[in-house]
């Protein structure tokens, strides 16, 4: 199974800033350690091109962005000190998210060990989201013809307010969102399936009503592609979360993810998303259960497909 990292690439931080950045080599290591992938199949992707990111993004903010002409206030919103390595990273992470999709057309599941950062909108970053790299990658495969039809798939605890903004007038790209009704981001946009659940949801009433959505999104919507936004966060002792998942909760989660694209028979690419449990430790064991899922699925279709 083809997975994509980028932690190679240091994004500096301050000492007390709460963003959890060792999570994705930690991760990386994990992986590798329990053989989940080998080490041909871990690839570093490519940055990907201003033109990329041009499909989504409005040419006056990536300049800024690049440039390094962002205002204080674009900068709070988004959440990180603006550096070129801040530019570089969000680039690999996009260029990770295109390359996993690429990478399912032949192989049927691909990972990214960064990505989800889907409150980015058109014109500017938010939320530790500089670039949408799942909008990114969304319409840098119907560009490049390789389906016409994405459904993004966002099961992060926060909405995905900047994808569904981006594409709320294009039926080509079907946006779901299952996320926590009261937390951030308090505007929420409107995707094409919303599911807010209250806070200290648990497993029961999230995974009953992700199913029911899923249900509800394959019966109406045939994609090409689907992209997984696999967020940690949902979980009961994330410092941002407030849904109270447990990691058996998060597991089932994946399975039914796993289980509905798989009998539609649909290509899936995964990314990380979010995830800042107080124990790092915990955000990763999570991500890590996510792409053992994933992996063994991958080997289940391969055994089917050599069988036919």
């Amino acid at each position: 199974m083809k997975t994509y990292y980028s932690d190679c690439f240091i994004l500096p931080l301050p000492p007390d800033h709460r963003f959890p950045i060792d999570k994705y080599s930690r991760l990386r290591r994990s992986i590798l350690e329990q053989e989940i992938v080998t080490a041909q199949d871990l690839r570093i992707p490519e940055s990907a091109s201003l033109d990329q990111i041009g499909h989504v993004h409005q040419s006056e903010y990536i300049e800024r962005v690049v440039n390094g002409t962002l205002s204080e206030k674009e900068i709070r919103r988004i959440g990180f000190p603006w550096s070129p390595e801040l530019v570089e990273r969000s680039r690999r992470s996009v260029g990770g998210t295109i390359a996993a999709c690429r990478a399912v057309f032949q192989d049927g599941i691909a990972v990214n060990l960064v990505g989800g950062t889907h409150h980015a909108h058109a014109g500017f970053g938010s939320g530790y989201c500089v670039f949408n790299d799942c909008a990114i990658a969304a319409r840098t495969m119907q560009v490049e013809g390789r389906t016409s039809q994405v459904l993004i798939l966002d099961c992060d605890v926060h909405q995905g307010d900047g994808t569904a903004a981006i594409f709320s007038s294009d039926p080509s790209v079907f946006t779901f969102s299952i996320h926590g009704a009261h937390n951030f981001p308090f505007r929420k946009a409107h995707s094409d399936i919303d599911l807010a659940l209250e806070d200290g949801s648990g497993d029961e009433i999230y995974l009953e009503a992700l199913e029911d959505g899923l249900e509800q999104t394959f019966s109406q919507f045939e994609a090409g592609l689907v992209i997984y936004l696999a967020g940690a966060d949902p979980y009961l002792d994330d410092q941002l979360g407030r849904l109270t998942l447990t990691k058996v909760g998060l597991r089932k989660r994946d399975q039914l993810v796993l289980r509905y694209t798989q009998e539609a028979g649909f290509p899936l690419a995964i990314v990380m998303a979010g995830g800042y449990a107080r124990d790092v430790n915990d955000t990763v064991d999570i991500h890590l259960n996510t792409i053992g899922l994933a992996s063994i699925n991958t080997i289940s279709n391969r055994l089917i497909t050599s069988v036919n």
